[in-house]
């Protein structure tokens, strides 16, 4: 008997339009579609064309003439300020309308673009918001990065405001943002009229008259105004991938599929009911902040958490249970690598102990691959299913998942599941033809593509074609590389430029990987390839230990090499590990391999804009070097 999942993955399949449409009913239209589906110029595909609505009436408004007025709508959490605080939905729509007029008098108007540079404060979601209410066009940036990064998003998306804080929080600093906005708005050929200033208590920013505006002076000043209505096909946000040089991508998210998408994932991906509390730890500087803790949550009229700490250190690694025992957290959504750092630094999972989590049923993980010992550690520990999923910036919402709201599917280490409805994921050759099953190649999706994605590129056709389109005619390249089981059960390895070739042989840096994580000594670990005269390339393996460990790193380092011997064979090549204290990663948690190869090819490489600890890359340049690598 075939289950919920494949049936609704087959509609969604064989009736696109049909389906989405359906799911489109779930969103206040203030004028419905003229078509589901402009298909008359691809790859540049459009949702509910002829479609009228507004995001902020969908995700705020409509709570609150809908019986939902006195419920928390979003709770903001911050261990480093000891602060608390719940808004429920009249309360939010209070604010956001608020905050909408205080951005129309500082000139915003529908169709404008507006940067938001902030941290985890909940002004940073009532300014998404109230961008929203406007039609106009917000710009994430994730509060500290570099100026000279900042200057180019300020150039591409031309800004009429700004609106900044004057710091954010780190355990144990605190980070000013004025010095670094002032430096890119001197660096960037676009001026913003206006800058809108949140000051913060712990350190307050000396404001330049006649460009900038206290937040709170503007807001108590502002008269709460209407939504305003806009096309479906309006774009929403534009938020720029990490890691770019040059001219930045600018990912475009429309207002109609967006809406409808994120609403149909929080029941039938996350199983989420609304009034019910889900958490997606990250960062409104991140796509995920911007689906699953801003928009999908309150979409469905659930109540999200926003969070201002870390996984460990805020106090202690006990952080994620306190919040999800507090909150009464149905369902948690963050990367494998905040896991990681709680396995390191509580292998026994002791400080689970101290709370209650009865309430807590579902445990997603995304945003790098999920080894399958950090997944069993935490089904271990949780006593709850533990999700791997897989999505990208570009398509704003899971490609692939064990659906909870559907049925869920038997559970394979290494996989994110299957398609979730909607994308026909395919693996092809360089050829662009279907490979066998259980045989790598490329993962690619046939167009078009469902609603919620990137319809373009910010004022960038041609570049979306070329970085997206143009390798496979008639599919979207994702950049990763995997296959598919007998079972439909993907399997995403790396990047497809982590796809090494050793003398002939094409090999995954992540299969490698998977073997390392799963040492008992390892609590994380990346595999990178490095050239080679005479096999053109050779894997090298960093681990970082778990706390505790006090065994000989040879010792250690000796068996892994035997470990990837013997699950993969002399065909790796796998010689070389080094042990190291941290593995370089971005702000969202992703390990920087590309950076880490070029270390060691000896070849010049650009400091990432989104690099949590600059130092670590001199470390990884050290132990580059005491194994030969990485030389001047």
């Amino acid at each position: 008997m075939s289950s919920t999942y494949d049936q609704v993955y087959a509609r969604s399949l064989e009736d696109p339009e049909g389906f989405w449409a359906e799911a489109a009913e779930d969103i206040h239209w203030t004028k419905k579609w003229d078509r589901v589906l402009d298909s008359s110029n691809p790859p540049f595909y459009r949702w509910f064309v002829g479609g009228e609505m507004n995001t902020c009436y969908n995700a705020v408004d409509r709570h609150v003439e809908n019986g939902r007025a006195d419920q928390v709508a979003l709770i903001y959490d911050s261990p480093v300020t000891d602060t608390v605080k719940t808004f429920t939905y009249a309360e939010l729509k209070d604010k956001v309308a608020r905050c909408a007029g205080m951005l129309r008098n500082v000139g915003v108007e529908k169709g404008d673009r507006v940067i938001l540079y902030m941290p985890m404060v909940p002004q940073a979601a009532v300014a998404m918001l109230a961008c929203a209410r406007l039609g106009a066009v917000h710009s994430v940036v994730f509060g500290g990065f570099a100026s000279n990064e900042l200057a180019t998003r300020i150039d591409d998306a031309k800004p009429k405001a700004i609106v900044t804080a004057s710091c954010g929080i780190e355990p144990g600093r605190v980070v000013e943002y004025m010095p670094l906005l002032n430096g890119a708005i001197d660096l960037a050929e676009h001026k913003p009229d206006a800058v809108v200033v949140l000051q913060r208590e712990m350190c307050e920013a000396p404001l330049k008259p006649g460009r900038d505006h206290d937040w709170k002076e503007a807001f108590n000043a502002a008269e709460p105004v209407d939504c305003v209505p806009v096309a479906a096909t309006d774009p929403l946000y534009i938020l720029y991938t990490s890691g770019t040089t040059g001219v930045p991508k600018g990912v475009v998210r429309d207002n109609g599929g967006h809406a409808v998408v994120l609403k149909w994932s929080m029941k039938n991906i996350y199983g989420i009911d609304p009034g019910e509390a889900y958490w997606a730890a990250s960062d409104v500087g991140w796509v995920v902040g911007h689906s699953y803790i801003v928009y999908a949550p309150l979409l469905h009229g659930a109540t999200s958490i926003l969070y201002e700490g870390k996984p460990v250190g805020t106090p202690d690694p006990g952080a994620f249970w306190r919040v999800i025992s507090q909150h009464n957290v149905k369902a948690l959504f963050t990367a494998p690598t905040a896991f990681r750092a709680i396995k390191r630094e509580d292998p026994e999972a002791e400080f689970l102990k101290k709370y209650d989590m009865s309430g807590f049923t579902t445990l997603f993980l995304a945003g790098e691959r999920a080894d399958p010992d950090t997944i069993m550690w935490a089904e271990k520990h949780l006593g709850t299913p533990v999700i791997d999923h897989w999505w990208q910036t570009e398509t704003g919402w899971p490609i692939a998942a064990d659906c909870m709201g559907l049925g869920a599917l038997p559970i394979k280490y290494g996989s994110p599941t299957k398609a979730v409805p909607g994308w026909d994921v395919q693996i092809l050759d360089e050829g662009g033809n279907q490979v066998a099953r259980n045989e790598t190649g490329a993962i690619a999706i046939k167009l078009p593509l469902p609603p919620g994605t990137l319809p373009t590129l910010w004022h960038n056709d041609e570049g979306f074609k070329t970085s997206y389109m143009s390798q496979f005619p008639g599919y979207y390249a994702t950049g990763d590389a995997g296959y598919m089981d007998d079972d439909d059960y993907i399997f995403v390895m790396s990047r497809t430029d982590d796809i090494i070739n050793v003398a002939g042989h094409r090999l995954s840096t992540g299969g490698m990987e998977e073997i390392l994580a799963g040492h008992p000594d390892v609590a994380e670990c990346a595999v990178i390839g490095v050239h080679d005269a005479l096999k053109g390339q050779l894997p090298i393996g960093f681990v970082v230990l778990k706390a505790g460990v006090a065994r000989a790193e040879g010792d250690i380092v000796r068996e892994l090499i035997a470990l990837v011997r013997e699950k993969i064979g002399p065909v790796a090549a796998f010689k070389t590990a080094v042990v190291v204290q941290r593995l370089p990663k971005t702000r969202s948690g992703k390990i920087l391999r590309g950076t880490m190869r070029k270390i060691a090819d000896g070849e010049e490489y650009r400091m990432p804009a989104t690099i949590d600890d600059p130092v670590i890359l001199d470390e990884v340049t050290v132990a580059l070097q005491d194994v030969g690598y990485a030389q001047d």
